[in-house]
């Protein structure tokens, strides 16, 4: 069995500055006056901070008086689900929470498809989608070079869908063992962040991204059709973990080997 470890501390640190989002802002533009901080003006506004750094290219939240900050291209817009997204993948490129898009969708699961639609409240895709969008009289600042850590990312995006491509509609014999969300010190979220304690019937496999990509649909002889959601330390190569309801039926599954196809 295994034990998650992965999306907790990645959800509490995406979730800092979007209390209170609930809506989006169509006002215009606003004039910073004497004591404003920009928690203040995004309450007031019903907006994240980020969504205010994202329509204004802050690059901090350090703000002057006089200064104008736009509010006008901080709109509602729609995500198409594409194979291989999950809700924290699209919460890590719109950077909003997985509990918002929740929220935004009335999802009660994490659980996503490919051409669903949901609909995502921030800045920043505002922008991509009207390029005329206003730019706020901020003051001066440099432009700045592609983090490092951005770098990874778009590879590590890229390096995903190319593998996407190449895992779809292949066949293969695995080892199978199975888990539970219960064993001692589990969080029960997996890596994707399906809370599987409040989902004991999810059908989810653990894999080895490099060899079935997150969010795969995977059919797992003698288990059924899956989601590839979670990973494993001891989960490398031609070896799974299928998800199961208590330590009686993991006990039951043991070890097998079994053949898994993987639909898209």
């Amino acid at each position: 069995m295994k034990k998650f470890v992965f999306t907790l501390g990645t959800t509490a640190i995406l979730s800092v500055g979007f209390v209170g989002a609930a809506s989006a802002s169509t006002s215009g533009t606003y004039e910073v006056q004497k004591g404003d901080t920009l928690w203040k003006i995004a309450q007031n506004h019903n907006v994240s901070i980020d969504e205010l750094k994202d329509a204004n290219n802050l690059t901090s939240t350090l703000i002057y008086p006089n200064q104008t900050l736009n509010l006008s291209s901080i709109k509602e817009i729609v995500h198409t689900v594409k194979r291989g997204d999950t809700l924290w993948s699209i919460g890590q490129h719109y950077g909003v929470t997985v509990e918002e898009i929740k929220e935004w969708n009335g999802l009660t699961s994490d659980l996503v498809f490919p051409g669903e639609q949901f609909k995502i409240k921030t800045a920043q895709a505002a922008q991509s989608q009207t390029a005329s969008a206003p730019v706020a009289k901020a003051a001066p600042q440099a432009q700045q070079p592609q983090t490092a850590q951005a770098q990874q990312e778009q590879a590590a995006q890229q390096q995903q869908q190319q593998s996407q491509q190449q895992a779809s509609g292949k066949s293969m014999t695995v080892e199978a063992t199975a888990y539970t969300a219960n064993c001692a010190g589990c969080s029960g979220t997996t890596a994707t962040g399906v809370n599987l304690k409040s989902n004991p019937n999810q059908r989810v496999i653990a894999v080895d991204p490099s060899v079935i990509p997150l969010g795969s649909k995977v059919y797992v002889e003698g288990y059924g059709q899956a989601v590839a959601a979670d990973t494993g330390g001891a989960i490398k190569g031609n070896r799974i973990d299928v998800f199961v309801s208590s330590d009686s039926a993991a006990q039951d599954w043991g070890r097998r080997s079994v053949k898994i196809t993987v639909i898209d």
